[in-house]
This record gives C-alpha cells, structure tokens and sequence, in this order.
C-alpha cells in the first residue's frame, strides 16, 4: 500500500476515482497492545470485525496469537497468515464439515455450543476425542449495548446449568461464554453477566476451567462516547475473583470492534449534488453498512484539492445532508443527517471515519461496485480509546482524547503453566 501522511495529502496529490479505504496500522498496533498489557487473560481476535489481511497480519507482528473464528475461511485465512497461531471456533452453530474439517485438517481443539444437539455433532464428528475444549455460550442481558446481539444464540438460564453438566462430560477442559452486546457502554454489563454464569456453573455443580467475557468492547463515535477502557477491565477482574471458577481458571476475551474500529477510514466522492442529497461511490452496499442500517453515527469531514483549512475545508457555514450509495437500489440510502460544509460540490472528497469495524467485513460487489483502493495513512483524526503517543497527534485536525488511565501493567490472572 502507498503511504500518505494524511488522507488530504492523497487528495490534493492525484485523481480519487474509487472509493479508498485509509488504513492506519499504527492504531491496530496500540489497541493490540493495550489489550495485551492490561486484559489479565487471553485476548482472541474476532475476526469476523474486519478480516482484511494487512490486519490479520499487523495484529500478529504485534503479538496477537489467538483468534475467533467463525467459519472454515476464516480459519483458512488465519493458518495461512498466522501459522503458529491458536483458534477457536466459537460459532455456536456448525456444519458436521466444519467440525470435521476444523479439528481434523487445521488442529482445532476449541468449540462452541448453546445447545444439546451441537454438542452431540462436535462429539460424533470429532469421534469422541478426549481433547476438546467445550465452550457452553449463555443468554445474558444486553441491556448495556448500543447494539443487542441478543435473542439468536446462547442456551436460557433454565436450561444452563444442565448443558453445563453435560459438556462437562465430553471436555477435556470446559469453559463458559456470553456476550454483553456490540458497543457495550456500561462496564458493570460485564459483572453482571459474569455472576450469573457464577450462579449457573454452581448450580451445574461442576468445574470450569475457562470464563469467556466474549466481545462488546466499545469505541468512540459521534455522540457515543464510552467510560474509559480501565472501567471494563476492572469490573471483570473484580467479577472473576467472585466467580465460582477453579482457582487456576482461565479468562479470555473476544475483541473485534476495540482493537479496528480505529484503523479504517474510506475516501468516496460525491458524484451529484441534489438539494441536501449527496451521491456517493460508496454506500449501504459497500462500507456504510451500519450507517444505513444500524444508523451508526459515523464522523464525516470534507476533503477538497483546493481550500484554505488544513482539512481541505472552506471554513465557511455548513448544512445537514442526507446519503445515497451509487447503487440502483432504493435501499442504498443513509438519512444521518451529516454535517457538511453547504457549499459541498460534485468531485468533493467525503472522509468517513471509524470504519474499521465492519466496513470491509460487509461490504459487497453489488450492482457492479465495489472496487475499493487501500493506502496507508499516518494521521489520527478522531478520538482514541488508547493512549496515543505525542507525534502521532495532529492537533490541526483533531483533538485527542485518552481514555486510557495511567499506564499499568496488570498480572495475568490464574494462567495455566
């Protein structure tokens, strides 16, 4: 990838045709590393966030070396960019060819399960090996999050604590699960999550070896600013010397969003202006999935080839737009509103920002488009959940706002030997 200290450099140095995803590795490097240094457990990947292959490669440099996967091309994906790396296959619904081929060709041990039938398929399809790490998945509120994930996987309290009992059985270490919801904005979502997989593993009367917290971990956008980071990790170690656990149990996490929400950021361009309506080359069918249809508040910011702001920008009065994506569907639209300069004109350049998470991942070849251009940027326009080093900020363009507290590094909780 070419290498741009800003998104405006790129502008004002050449013709923008496709849209261009901005990427900022550095971003990726610091939230792996704050994970690392202060989650006291594993820390997985969720690939599903974003598997583009300069990630999956930054984060491994960066140390990272265990990852959740959900299907046999992202363990694919993950064994060919990562080869030593640890995966765990933690869809809770699977095909038999995909346990077969997961454990069998590629030496997963780790599974998922919120129900008796899916635990009978790992069982049969592995031959009843004596090495699996079953992971119970429970329902648990979702109250906390922007985003309910609620409703389509993990096993009812009711029926919990004797799925437990019963994984028990087959694992040769068992662990339990769940899932607080994408965008978690209240830490104590996780302790409370985390008691009541206490009070459901007591009731199973067996042991567990590993608590999974699972995803949920925020970022910063337009009106959703989280508590600090510190705030969750603590309210799960707090939870975890509660839990009803073996002493040396093992706690992991699965974040997705946290660690690339930051690192993407997509250049389109307005091909029409009409009335507040801006056209756009990319849309609800390329990386503005959730802008269209979850209405996640995304940061916009104006580029222009000549200006006078260090943004491109004419630093004049602004107006309220709504999007449209460049695809003939009716659908490809984006209400916002976003908050644009008036007098914004055809060619003008339209940075979206924080699409890290899920941009890629959902973006389609629908209609014919889809051709995306990716370089690598320097710049760190919005606010950080990570401690941000001095000169990476660009106070000409944004502030930077730390969320994380004062630098610590926490012991790792009853890691195994």
């Amino acid at each position: 990838m070419h290498t741009y200290h800003t998104p405006l450099d790129l502008v004002r140095s050449r013709h923008v045709e496709s849209p261009v995803v901005c990427a900022r590795p550095d971003r990726v490097a610091q939230a792996s590393h704050w994970f690392q240094e202060n989650f006291p457990g594993e820390v997985l990947y969720a690939v599903k966030a974003n598997p583009s292959p300069w990630i999956l490669d930054v984060l491994y440099a960066n140390g990272t070396r265990f990852f959740d996967v959900a299907s046999i091309p992202e363990i694919q994906l993950v064994r060919e960019r990562c080869p030593e790396a640890r995966m765990a296959f933690l869809h809770p619904v699977k095909s038999r060819e995909s346990i077969r081929r997961a454990y069998y060709e590629f030496g997963v041990r780790i599974f998922a399960l919120d129900c008796e039938a899916e635990m009978a398929k790992i069982v049969e399809e592995t031959n009843h090996a004596d090495d699996l790490i079953l992971i119970v998945r429970l329902a648990v509120s979702n109250d906390g999050a922007m985003f309910s994930l609620a409703g389509k996987f993990g096993v009812p309290a009711y029926e919990a604590s004797d799925l437990i009992r019963k994984a028990r059985a087959h694992a040769w270490e068992l662990g339990v699960s769940f899932h607080v919801g994408s965008q978690c904005m209240q830490p104590s979502a996780y302790r409370s999550a985390m008691m009541e997989a206490s009070r459901l593993i007591a009731q199973a009367g067996v042991t567990v070896d590993i608590v999974d917290v699972g995803g949920g971990f925020p970022s910063i956008y337009p009106g959703m600013t989280p508590p600090p980071m510190d705030d969750y990790i603590s309210s799960i170690e707090d939870a975890f010397e509660e839990m009803m656990v073996l002493e040396n149990a093992d706690l992991w996490c699965e974040p997705g969003r946290a660690l690339v929400a930051e690192a993407e950021s997509v250049l389109t361009r307005v091909e029409l202006v009409k009335g507040d309506a801006l056209y756009l080359n990319d849309g609800a069918y390329g990386r503005l999935f959730d802008a269209a249809h979850a209405k996640w508040p995304f940061p916009v910011r104006l580029h222009r080839r000549k200006a006078d702001g260090p943004a491109g920008e004419t630093g004049g009065e602004t107006a309220s737009f709504r999007l449209y994506g460049p695809t003939c569907d009716s659908m490809d639209a984006i209400p916002g509103p976003f908050d644009l300069p008036a007098d914004i004109a055809e060619g003008d350049i339209i940075e979206i920002g924080m699409l890290g998470a899920y941009g890629t991942a959902l973006a389609t070849n629908f209609n014919g488009f889809g051709a995306i251009e990716y370089v690598t940027v320097e710049d760190m326009p919005w606010p950080s959940m990570f401690e941000v080093q001095p000169d990476k900020a660009d106070d000409s363009e944004a502030t930077v706002i730390s969320f994380a507290r004062a630098r610590r590094r926490r012991p790792k909780l009853r890691r195994r030997a």
